[in-house]
Parts: C-alpha cells; sequence; structure tokens
C-alpha cells in the first residue's frame, strides 16, 4: 500500500512542487489539497491520510494550531510532518511541542522531502535530530520545566528504557540501537514501545521532545 499524504500550504506553488515530487514515487500518494489548516480536520477525516505535510505559517489557521487540533479531534490521526522555511525557527519548535512528527524544509531537495515523508510514516527513528536538538537549545528551558520533570519521574524508566531513549534522541534507528546495544530488533521495538507509553508520547518524536522538555537529555 501507498502512503498517502495531504498537502496543506497557502501557496499554490509550494502544493503543485511537493505533489510532483511526490507523485513520481510509485509507493507515495497524494490524495488531497488545503489552502489553510482550518480545512484540515474535515479532510483527514474524509480522505484518512498517513501523513499531512502542513505549513507551519497560514492566515487562518496555522500548523501549530491545526496539528493541536488534528491530535485532539481526530481518533487515529495520521502522521504530522510541519513544512517550513527555516529550520531554527520558533514555530517548528512549538509545532513539535504540539505533537507534529517531523519537519521538512521548503528548500529541501526532492530525494531529501521524499526521504522525509516515508521515514515519518514508519516513524522508526527522528527526522533531522540534529536541528531537532539545536531547535531545544534555543527554545527550550535548559535544565527542563518542572511539569516536564515531574513527567519523566513518574514514568520511572528502567535502565534499559532510559539508555533507549538517549539513543532516540541521538536520531538512531530501531537496527541501529539494536547494533549498539547487541540485541535484537524486536527487542529495542519493545523497550521503543515501552519508553512511549510510559511518556505518554504518541511516537519517538514526542519522547525525544520530552527527554528535552524535562532535562533528561541535554539538547546541547
Amino acid at each position: 500500500m501507498p502512503v498517502t499524504v495531504l498537502l496543506v500550504d497557502d501557496e499554490p506553488l509550494v502544493r503543485a512542487g511537493l505533489r510532483a515530487v511526490l507523485e513520481a514515487q510509485p509507493d507515495i500518494e497524494v490524495v488531497g489539497e488545503a489552502a489553510d489548516g482550518a480545512a484540515v480536520i474535515p479532510l483527514v477525516r474524509q480522505l484518512r491520510p498517513d501523513v499531512v505535510a502542513m505549513d507551519v505559517r497560514m492566515p487562518l489557521l496555522d500548523g501549530i494550531e491545526a496539528t493541536r487540533a488534528v491530535l485532539r479531534t481526530v481518533a487515529q490521526p495520521p502522521k504530522i510532518l510541519v513544512v517550513t522555511t527555516f529550520e531554527n525557527d520558533e514555530y517548528v519548535y512549538e509545532a513539535l511541542r504540539a505533537g507534529a512528527d517531523g519537519f521538512l524544509l521548503k528548500r529541501a531537495r526532492p530525494a531529501e522531502i521524499v526521504h522525509a515523508v516515508r521515514l515519518v510514516a514508519e516513524g522508526e527513528s527522528l527526522l533531522f535530530p540534529a536541528s531537532v536538538r539545536q531547535l531545544a537549545a534555543r527554545y527550550g528551558e535548559g535544565d527542563g520545566n518542572l511539569v516536564a520533570r515531574a513527567a519523566m519521574e513518574r514514568a520511572r524508566l528502567t535502565d534499559r528504557e532510559a539508555e533507549v531513549l538517549r539513543l532516540m534522541a541521538r536520531g538512531l534507528s530501531n537496527a541501529e540501537i539494536a547494533e549498539r546495544l547487541v540485541v535484537g530488533t524486536e527487542t529495542v521495538k519493545s523497550h521503543v514501545s515501552g519508553v512511549l507509553a510510559k511518556l505518554g508520547a504518541r511516537d519517538r518524536t514526542q519522547a525525544v521532545i520530552a527527554a528535552y522538555e524535562s532535562g533528561f537529555v541535554a539538547p546541547g
């Protein structure tokens, strides 16, 4: 089955460019478009895309609020890939905090666009870990805010789960973590699932953001 994608951007040329790049791939299908975040929820419910590629800045409802709305109201929400001009934008970090699974630069090369969509759809590694770390260092709260720190303490991660979370924050995939820890991939998947469940995170991006926000992992 192809990865299905909904494009949301107020610039028609951006949508046309993304569509051309993605539809050239046999395993990706663009199922719809929208010009503003306000149209996302009805289209997600109607089209059930695997991934929403959404501009972070739009006139009526921006990508941050649209992300929050989708995750709050859709039972089985899609992966959300925010599209941005600047990777060190505070809007990008706020979108990730709101629940977006990754971000894509508008100036990205076609191969990078395709890779981003596939990687977010698979959800087994972190997209642009270095950039996420830089965003956390710039816009996070240093030693971690009290709410995030309390949530991390309540999670009571095992030593192995903590080790896996640190490797996730470095951007390692499940296979790379398995090789590093000399265990099977299924064992790593089990640990990742445990981390997500204990942190109340829907995917590894949210778990990594929680790790940075709590000060469990230093972003620098």
